[in-house]
């Protein structure tokens, strides 16, 4: 894995040379360990053309000289703070200005650096760190390929669960110790178990209605590794009769909806006209205005990561680039129906990661 980390530092060297930046600050805790491989946290990183330093304190000693010894650690003593550690390791020889990351810095942490490096030029270089970690090398592309198999045998197992007096946060408990008992570090977000017109709610966070009360169950999951990478799933399905011949209209509409969307998937192909073939589809079938989030989005040691598949987000796929497709139609008072998968972007064209049945001939189940 070193040489995966320091390839990364190199690609992260080209973008600062093209910015014209002498050192980079690099704070998020994600950034960091994705350059590194260091798991613990209080640490930041500060990058050079030809050095990388991370800057830490007493607690991480060993941890940093067992994950990263490829990387210099500065143990910070305890009467300076991380702010102040980091100063003291500026460079000296010029005076290049230093990136920062500027979407995630609190502004009074900048204004604390600001006061105690004097004289320093600081520009904020947003996203930097993210783009690079849109395209997923094949060790992070087989470790998302574990999150997914995780998941659907989680959710294989949740299935043999099912009972009718069970509730949704009950479910959702459930799932996590399923996962976790098969190696899963953990779930990848709090899980989506919806009853009814709960499924309306796209983030509906689980609570007492019982699985019986009503035939629409939504369940949204996803599996993390050892090493943090995520996936993310979702299936809408009957668990009783349900004499509402909408649902199936809707279910159909948003399976298809996702069908055209997976088969535009391919490199050179903006997120943008994948995004539009489905809310197109949905829109032809009569449910535009019920659907209004994004497609998808990347997934990878974040749960939401570059690329994006938005009204406004046009970004070329590239091979590497994991992403989910999740189309969804919401009717408040009545429920929802969103169908979800994960998909690598091949040199040709994509590669469906996830299996789950989501035929209409599979929507109903028994519990």
């Amino acid at each position: 894995m070193a040489e995966q980390h320091a390839a990364r530092r190199d690609r992260v060297r080209e973008q600062m040379r093209r910015d014209g930046i002498e050192a980079f600050l690099i704070t998020t805790e994600k950034n960091v360990a994705y350059l590194t491989g260091f798991t613990g946290d209080s640490t930041w990183m500060l990058l050079t053309q030809d050095s990388a330093r991370l800057v830490s304190d007493f607690r991480y000693t060993t941890q940093l000289a067992s994950e990263c010894p490829d990387v210099a650690a500065v143990i910070r003593p305890s009467n300076l703070s991380l702010i102040q550690g980091v100063v003291a390791e500026l460079p000296t020889s010029s005076n290049g200005p230093i990136g920062f990351e500027g979407h995630a810095m609190p502004f009074d942490t900048y204004q604390v650096l600001l006061d105690s490096s004097k004289g320093q030029e600081w520009v904020p270089l947003s996203w930097k760190v993210e783009t690079i970690r849109a395209i997923k090398d094949s060790s992070e592309i087989e470790d998302i390929r574990l999150a997914v198999r995780l998941a659907e045998e989680g959710f294989s197992q949740l299935l043999d669960q099912f009972r009718p007096e069970a509730t949704e946060r009950e479910m959702a408990y459930e799932l996590e110790h399923i996962v976790r008992g098969l190696g899963g570090e953990e779930l990848s977000f709090h899980p989506i178990i919806a009853v009814g017109d709960h499924s309306a709610m796209p983030h509906y966070r689980p609570g007492d209605r019982k699985l019986s009360e009503h035939p629409i169950l939504l369940v949204d999951w996803g599996a993390q590794t050892y090493l943090g990478y995520k996936s993310d799933l979702t299936r809408t399905m009957l668990t009783q009769d349900f004499a509402e011949p909408q649902f199936e209209k809707i279910y159909r509409t948003v399976l298809e909806a996702q069908m055209l969307a997976i088969e535009l998937i391919a490199p050179g192909v903006s997120t943008l006209d994948v995004d539009n073939a489905a809310r197109q589809h949905i829109a032809d079938a009569g449910f535009g205005e019920y659907f209004d989030h994004g497609l998808g989005h990347g997934i990878g040691l974040d749960i939401h990561e570059l690329p994006r598949f938005s009204r406004t987000a046009e970004t070329p796929l590239e091979p590497g680039m994991v992403v989910t497709v999740e189309p969804g139609i919401y009717l408040p008072g009545w429920g929802g129906v969103r169908i979800e998968d994960d998909v690598l972007v091949t040199d040709q064209g994509c590669e469906v990661l996830s299996s789950v049945t989501k035929s209409w001939d599979s929507v109903r189940i028994t519990i």
